[in-house]
């Protein structure tokens, strides 16, 4: 469901929008590929289902397929590029402390839209090697508050180019768990205990995601093959115009062999055993890394003040969210 802000204004009309979310997307991926010692890399827009490289999200969410007949098989758009990216670190020989980025463009033609949600998604994928002694959580927090750090240097320059835009991000990063989260909050909703929580800590990071909470039920849902679940999180702002806790990123240092055979147990997909990738991963043939994707139109969205993605990115919409965005003066890509 669509809810426009009373009496919101863009800061930025359509001309200079264009201009700024250009900007955003040079500005960004440079700072972050220093930051995290990142090259860029082409990336698929479909793969072979039988690989079982296509991230299958919550696991209720249909991928869109079509067939190939000069291949013989069907194709597969990706949900994202979180197994993938994995191989392709083994495959192009990335060594300890590198990494890869990559635009990844997909589709999600079950998201239910809102203000926050497309059915098209654009983020920077990225995935980085490490060591055994890196699968830590101080590691992971270290790569939270060193993207924090891109943004919030992006916003900087951003505003060198436009001094009238009134966004501010607040650098330092509360960490907390899904868990103390469920704690604090008993009886609220995951997202409600996330707003709650990112008013109070305008930039934050919450932690371990996947695995039940004491309440039986997990915080978010996440796949069991690529994140685990002990040592990985969601980063959100605070988004001044629409009043809430707007995720940016899902990242995470990935399975290892003894991680991923306990959570395909847990998530009781033990089936996946078989697939290539997983065969290689259980196998120890895979190398140790971290990731995440972080996405494109968000991050606009979150550093131009803008109250719909749509304000930021061409997509689809039913007519009842046109309708009700051209009443409020706001122009849908």
């Amino acid at each position: 469901m669509t809810t426009i802000p009373q009496n919101y204004t863009p800061a930025l009309g359509l001309y200079d929008t264009q201009k700024a979310i250009g900007l955003i997307k040079n500005i960004f991926q440079v700072k972050l590929c220093a930051a995290l010692h990142l090259k860029r890399v082409t990336a698929p827009l479909f793969v072979d289902p039988a690989t079982g490289l296509n991230d299958d999200l919550n696991g209720v969410e249909r991928p869109v397929g079509f067939d190939i007949p000069a291949v013989g098989k069907t194709g597969q758009v990706v949900h994202s590029l979180a197994k993938w990216k994995r191989l392709a670190l083994h495959d192009y020989d990335f060594f300890v402390g590198n990494g890869l980025i990559t635009d990844m463009n997909a589709i999600r033609r079950d998201e239910e839209l809102d203000n926050l949600h497309s059915i098209y998604v654009d983020q920077w994928d990225w995935e980085k090697v490490i060591d055994r002694e890196s699968r830590t959580e101080a590691y992971l927090q270290d790569a939270v508050r060193k993207i924090v750090t891109a943004i919030c240097g992006t916003l900087d320059e951003l505003q060198w180019q436009f001094p009238d835009l009134p966004t501010q991000l607040c650098r330092e990063v509360a960490f907390v768990t899904a868990q103390e989260l469920e704690d604090r909050w008993p009886d609220r909703t995951p997202k409600e205990r996330e707003n709650l929580f990112v008013k109070e800590h305008p930039t934050a990071f919450i932690q371990r995601i996947g695995g039940r909470l004491k309440s039986g039920k997990p915080h978010d849902g996440r796949a069991p093959d690529y994140d685990d679940w002990s040592l990985n999180g969601d980063l959100l702002f605070w988004h001044e115009t629409l009043g809430l806790a707007l995720e940016i990123s899902s990242m995470g240092i990935r399975v290892d062999g003894e991680s991923l055979d306990r959570q395909l147990r847990e998530a009781g997909c033990d089936s996946r055993r078989e697939l290539p990738f997983h065969k290689m991963l259980l196998a120890g043939e895979l190398p140790l890394t971290i990731g995440g994707g972080i996405g494109q139109s968000r991050l606009c969205m979150l550093l131009l003040g803008k109250a719909h993605i749509g304000e930021v990115q061409a997509s689809l919409w039913d007519q009842e969210t046109r309708d009700q965005c051209r009443e409020a003066g706001v122009v849908l890509l």
